[in-house]
């Protein structure tokens, strides 16, 4: 046995050359480079569905279900080219970004956000928008969950900054250079202010909603981000996500809706019947 090991450990050592291994290293090293760029983008939750339609695809092959695999060959070639029609300005962000982005170990390595500094950050948000409310003063902040929203970040003013009801209430000031645009928060971060937002789509949103709960429900329609908006004409508070408009909160009802979307591990999940339907506002 340990004669035919060597034979075998021998052979395949024999066969492979220095630039096989150099040749392997530089696709590893590519591959793993686009990987933290597109990290950044919505492209990332894309790039996860089409390596499981691909692995179904070659499993298909192999166990020779000849329907499913035409099925989906066709499918693959087709949606490909529409991957580039979409994500269009994605792709050529990230294309801009190889050559000027360092690749630190800080960026590399994501460690994981403790609870009870996500429930400080979002008490501080929600005690924010409860004092902003009150006078009436304008503001949309979006809370980064899983989809990385780089390319949103990207349009602002860059902070890093920690999270305090003061900052973000100096941020909305009005006629102050940040005031406009949205405040982006990842990892209990002010990463950046003055962000541009997508607007939604919908049409059938009521004529009393302006472009910040316009921009905030279209965010939440592209990501699984948390938006939220405070009116600057009422002081009402309203929350979005996953395309969803819930309005007229307090600030602590705005507190225990946060934890339960960032948090879902430690709270109860709550009766959907709490949120209107998509595009509908609530009163």
């Amino acid at each position: 046995m340990n004669f035919l090991l060597s034979r075998l450990n021998f052979s395949i050592t024999d066969n492979i050359r220095i630039m096989d291994i150099v040749d392997i290293g530089l696709v590893a090293c590519v591959i793993y480079l686009l990987i933290l760029l597109v990290r950044e983008t919505r492209a990332a939750q894309l790039v996860k569905g089409i390596l499981v339609v691909l692995a179904i695809l070659q499993i298909s092959k192999w166990l020779q279900l000849n329907t499913i695999y035409y099925v989906l060959e066709n499918t693959v070639q087709v949606g490909l080219v529409a991957v580039l029609v979409i994500f269009q300005p994605e792709l050529r962000r990230v294309l801009e970004k190889m050559g000027k982005v360092p690749m630190t170990l800080n960026n590399i390595v994501e460690e994981a956000t403790p609870k009870d500094e996500t429930a400080k950050t979002v008490h501080e948000v929600a005690a924010a928008c409860g004092s902003l409310s009150e006078t009436k003063t304008g503001a949309l902040i979006v809370m980064e969950r899983n989809t990385k929203i780089g390319e949103i970040i990207s349009t602002g003013i860059a902070l890093d900054s920690a999270v305090s009801k003061e900052l973000i209430g100096n941020l909305f000031v009005p006629n102050t250079p940040l005031h406009d645009g949205a405040v982006v928060i990842r990892d209990n971060q002010i990463k950046a202010a003055a962000c541009f937002l997508p607007l939604t789509q919908n049409e059938s949103l009521s004529s009393e909603l302006g472009t910040r709960h316009r921009a905030g429900l279209g965010m939440s329609e592209v990501s699984d981000a948390a938006v939220i908006i405070v009116s600057e004409e009422t002081g009402t508070i309203s929350l979005a996500k996953s395309g969803t408009l819930l309005r007229h909160l307090n600030a602590e009802r705005l507190e225990e809706m946060l934890l339960d979307y960032l948090q879902p591990e430690t709270k109860a999940k709550k009766p959907k019947s709490l949120f209107v339907r998509k595009g509908k506002n609530h009163d």
